[in-house]
């Protein structure tokens, strides 16, 4: 063992960030990153947090309602009402730490609008929140000493032992083991498990697949969000995602011929919830025979558009789209997982010691579909209870002896062949996509089995490569069992 940590968190979004910030001085916490400290799906987050702090205009009650509509009620109302009323708070420490929050002559914080919500409660920075969140927490966890930060570092191994568990990372080149009483994984989402995603490039189900080979509970992974307004491009299998906010100021969806359909699908149209709206797009596309579908947000001022989505602009004129002038070409795509790895409301899993936050965690708050904006929030609620439960149980148990020396396996072995991430990603566009394919279930589990067994039956070099495979195909292993045995619902 190359080290001892009371805590390592792996994954650098704004959970694992914030919860390594919710730590005291005297804790000695490895913050592990697979790639770069910027790159996750939090940073990629557009439209920004929603949270009730305006109680003349909103209330908890109202969002919790929106919540749960949107969630279809099968949301865990206990997680709920901890985001709701804990939420706003989160929110305000990290705008004290710096996070630079769009903000009215007044002062406070500017709220939006987005699908599914009720009251302007979306607090906002430009159309890049997320990157304006993660940014700060990053320059803030810097300066904190008892926090050591372990970048482009990959984990290719847990293991369990008594009191707690060896970390097995792959950094230039060599391999190093860690020890530690408590874990927590923030290891973001599943996006890659699909051919066309708005997620980063490294969002393969990491922790996911590390928490079920741990033997803990994993809940709902086919709860699979699919994002109505995702940008059209050509070829990219990484899709920049138009932002619920732009139909929130105003947008409006078309069809191939130009015409405003929304509306026939659902009495709140544009601003129906994201699956509404994906599930509307598709069905208008089987009707019409077209992928061809627009927003249309050129009745709004040149000037206000550049200025309220700044990178959304920016990005669009990158692919030839003026967006204060042109239409922009849109179809869904995988954007976000309301399953996981299941925890109670202290983000503790299954297994003692192991937490889990952010998307990779099932907190039951989202239920069968996310309320827009309120994956943040979940973000920086979870891993603060998470890092509070841990330092309560360290200050009154102390530190405990890890037993047993890690097992070490060698990283070298013959090299993977090509093509199962492609084959993988093939299936679970085909078979379970918007609208899915029942008829092909069986089939497509079947074959994904097969790539787990020989992925985990061969001796492979442990590369990116060969972790980020096997946890795609554990991930979507886990899907269609689900939803082969009707338990998605």
């Amino acid at each position: 063992m190359d080290k001892k940590f009371d805590v390592i968190i792996i994954g650098t979004g704004a959970a694992g960030l914030y919860a390594a910030l919710n730590f005291p001085s005297d804790i000695n916490v490895l913050l592990v990153s697979k790639r770069e400290l910027p790159l996750s799906n939090s940073s990629l987050a557009q439209g920004g947090v929603a949270c009730v702090l305006d109680t003349v205009h909103d209330n908890y009650k109202l969002h919790i309602t929106d919540t749960l509509i949107a969630g279809k009620y099968k949301n865990n109302l206990s997680a709920v009402e901890k985001l709701v009323k804990e939420g706003p708070s989160d929110v305000l420490k990290i705008k004290q730490l710096g996070v630079d929050f769009d903000l009215n002559p007044d002062g406070t914080m500017c709220k939006t609008l987005e699908a599914g919500h009720s009251r302007h409660r979306i607090v906002h920075h430009k159309d890049s929140t997320g990157k304006a969140i993660v940014d700060k927490l990053i320059e803030v966890v810097l300066t904190h000493p008892n926090v050591t930060v372990c970048d482009n570092a990959l984990v290719y191994s847990i293991q369990r032992v008594f009191g707690g568990f060896y970390i097995n990372i792959l950094k230039d080149g060599e391999s190093f083991c860690y020890g530690t009483n408590y874990c927590i994984l923030a290891t973001g989402g599943i996006g890659r498990v699909y051919k066309y995603t708005t997620n980063s490039a490294i969002a393969t189900g990491d922790g996911i697949a590390f928490a079920y080979m741990l033997g803990a509970k994993i809940s709902h992974l086919s709860r699979v969000q699919f994002h109505p307004t995702a940008f059209a491009a050509e070829k990219d299998r990484e899709r920049f995602l138009i932002s619920e906010a732009v139909r929130g100021e105003g947008a409006v969806l078309l069809n191939c011929d130009g015409r405003r359909f929304a509306f026939d699908y659902d009495s709140r149209g544009e601003l129906a919830p994201r699956d509404v709206v994906s599930d509307a797009i598709i069905r208008e596309s089987l009707k019409t025979g077209s992928e061809n579908f627009y927003l249309d947000i050129t009745d709004k001022p040149a000037e206000f558009l550049k200025e309220r989505f700044p990178m959304i602009y920016e990005r669009c004129l990158e692919e030839g789209v003026d967006i204060t002038k042109d239409r922009i070409p849109v179809f869904p795509c995988q954007h976000y997982l309301m399953g996981g790895i299941n925890v109670d409301l202290d983000a503790r899993t299954s297994v003692d010691g192991l937490y889990a936050a952010g998307e990779c965690s099932h907190t039951g708050v989202h239920g069968a579909n996310r309320l827009a904006s309120n994956s943040l929030l979940e973000a920086l609620v979870f891993s603060r209870s998470a890092a509070e439960d841990i330092t309560r149980k360290i200050k009154k148990y102390g530190r405990k002896t890890i037993g047993r020396e890690p097992v070490h396996k060698p990283i070298e072995g013959k090299a993977m062949p090509h093509g199962f991430r492609s084959r993988i990603r093939e299936i679970m566009q085909d078979a379970y996509f918007v609208l899915p394919k029942p008829e092909k279930y069986e089939e497509s589990y079947q074959e994904v089995e097969s790539i787990v067994n020989q992925l985990f039956s061969e001796d492979y070099e442990i590369t990116s490569d060969l972790v980020e495979a096997k946890s795609i195909a554990v991930v979507a292993s886990i899907i269609l069992d689900e939803v082969r045995e009707g338990i998605n619902l």
